[in-house]
């Protein structure tokens, strides 16, 4: 009797949790090109201050088609992606020593926080003078733009940890590493993911930044330089409407592996 209850419990709520989460967002991104459709209609917007989303979603289109824009979009991601690995790499040691040792957090959080009233536009001259103006000097504006928030949320997740847990596994002969790989770690992985999550969208940024600021013949940055230049408005629209797909995808990326790899998770059902 107690397994029919629960069949009857378990049953209708499985398709709310499978469906709900991917409903919602959808609804509201449809609910945002209804409004901005009623705008351009009802008002009866010059296309050159507001082109129609369906003319924007058709030339969005047509550039996907083309190898060109395609290759455009290639280069921008990888610029962020090496941009992230560079922000994480350095983000995950230092975070580790600041939440281990209060001396080093309180020699360097002075530092880091005064870097982040820096805006990126005024980094990336800079970083073009000392890295030249190659993918090196984007690599490393992506890189600061993911810094902060990794750091941050490393940090906080490490913090976190249940220091009853970290003394009992230390009293059962656990080490630096093994506490660091098979306790700290894992424990902590919500908030690393989560400022996973944030630095790489905002390395998309950095990305589109760095080809405003530094320059090149390849990216989404310089399609939004040239339609803006050509008063192209369908096309500046299209070029920014797939740097948002672009960052959705990524991070809902990011929010499936963190889904995936939660320990916490129920990995049966009834």
């Amino acid at each position: 009797m107690s397994g029919s209850d629960d069949a009857v419990r378990v049953e209708p709520t499985s398709p709310q949790r499978s469906w709900g989460p991917v409903l919602a967002p959808v609804l509201a991104i449809v609910a945002v090109f209804l409004v901005w459709q009623l705008v351009v209609t009802i008002w009866h917007v010059n296309p050159v201050f507001l082109p129609a989303p369906g003319r924007v979603l058709a030339r969005l289109g047509s550039n996907l088609a083309t190898a060109g824009f395609l290759g455009d979009a290639g280069v921008t991601l990888g610029e962020a992606a090496l941009g992230c690995l560079v922000g994480v790499a350095i983000a995950l040691p230092l975070g580790y020593a600041i939440a281990s040792w209060r001396l080093v957090g309180a020699a360097t959080t002075p530092l880091i926080a005064a870097s982040q009233a820096l805006p990126a536009v005024a980094i990336a001259p800079i970083l073009a003078l000392w890295f030249g103006f190659g993918i090196g000097a984007k690599v490393a504006l992506c890189a600061l733009m993911v810094f902060f928030p990794m750091l941050l949320n490393t940090v906080l997740g490490l913090r976190q940890v249940d220091r009853h847990i970290l003394e009992a596994a230390h009293l059962d002969g656990a080490g630096a590493g093994a506490l660091l790989f098979f306790v700290q770690a894992p424990l902590a992985r919500k908030a690393i993911l989560t400022g996973l999550r944030g630095g790489f969208t905002l390395s998309i940024t950095g990305a589109v930044v760095g080809e405003f600021m530094i320059g090149g013949s390849r990216g989404l940055g310089r399609l939004v330089t040239v339609a803006a230049n050509m008063n192209d408005t369908t096309g500046l629209f299209a070029t920014v409407l797939a740097l948002c797909v672009l960052a959705v995808v990524i991070y809902a990326a990011i929010s499936a592996l963190e889904e995936a790899t939660d320990p916490t998770k129920e990995r049966t059902t009834r």
